[in-house]
Parts: C-alpha cells; structure tokens; sequence
C-alpha cells in the first residue's frame, strides 16, 4: 500500500488522502497536457495551465480504492455478536467511474447481511463500497465484489447488495437517456 495514500489506521480503520504521489501526478499530467494540445486547445492558456495536474490529483483520488484492502477496512472492527436479525445499511452514497467511457456514475448502494456470530461497526460498511468504487468499474462487477468482501469476511448466514445508479456514459454521450437509473 502507497504511503501517499488511505491506509488503514487502527483507531478507525480509514484516513483520507493527505499527500498524492507525485510522480503519478507529473507522469499524468504531462499525458493530459498533451491530450488538450491533441483536443486543439492552448495547454499553456490561463484557464488550462493547471489544468493537467488538477485531472491528474482528480484521476489518483477517483481510483485510489486499488490502494485498499475492503476485507482489512470490514476487519477492523468486526465483534463477535449473538444477533441474528437482518442488519440493513441503505442509501450508502456511490461515486465511481466507467471503465469503458471514464466518466462517473453515481447513485446509492443498499447492503444487507444476517450475522452468523459477527457484526461489524456500521460505518464499516460505506467504507468498502467506497473502497471498490474508487477504482475503474462496471456497477455489475462493483455489485458482486461488495458482495463477496462481506460474505467470505464476515460469514454472514446471508448478504444481499442492491445498487441504484446513473451513469453519465448514458446520459452525457450516446443513447443521452438523462434520468435512466441502473439497478444491480
């Protein structure tokens, strides 16, 4: 795990970014300001000068999830627990990025498990949809891998993941179908 990103922190389990790689940075942001050039644009005008490194901050925020570990983040504050009972967390917000198209889909996440002996602290939950959001994704897949993180960490007698999204690949291009939402 990169130490210019989140890492898991033994008092709550997640810390934000505080630095940024900065070679990443420079590597990307030189691709970037050659792709403006390549759009047609003046890299150097005013309005575009920083534009480069914003992207690429932008770009290392919005996948910084490949420097998680989600079964490490629901670990850390797993407790043993005689509850068999649904717990249910909803209306978990999701942010994340087509891996076809680069552009963001957004929505909400639904996410329930029947403990089996463990529970785990609340918060845990949004965090590991953020974890495997914050990379390249397709809902589908983003949908199966909150689902097996819970079930093959916790145990859970059962665990279901329903998320709810649009995605601006759809709205912005192609089809441009604005209030479609996706549901996994």
């Amino acid at each position: 795990m990169s130490n210019h990103m989140d890492h898991l922190d033994e008092e709550d389990g997640y810390i934000k970014i505080d630095r940024y790689n900065e070679a990443k940075i420079a590597s990307v942001a030189s691709h970037y300001k050659d792709i403006l050039g390549k759009l047609g644009e003046d890299p150097e005008r005013e309005g575009l000068v920083k534009t480069p490194e914003r992207v690429a901050k932008a770009l290392q925020y919005l996948t910084h999830g490949y420097d998680l570990n989600p079964s490490e983040i629901l670990r850390s504050a797993m407790f043993k627990e005689d509850y068999s009972q649904m717990v249910v967390v909803k209306d978990i917000e999701v942010f994340s990025m087509c891996e076809h198209h680069m552009l963001p889909f957004f929505g909400k996440a639904h996410i329930a498990y029947i403990p089996n002996g463990h529970i785990v602290g609340l918060s845990k939950i949004p965090r590991i949809v953020d974890a495997f959001a914050r990379r390249l994704q397709v809902q589908e897949r983003l949908t199966n891998e909150i689902r097996d993180c819970i079930q093959e960490t916790l145990m859970p007698a059962g665990v279901a993941v329903v998320i709810e999204c649009k995605h601006l690949c759809m709205a912005m291009r192609g089809i441009q179908k604005q209030n479609s939402v996706t549901t996994t």
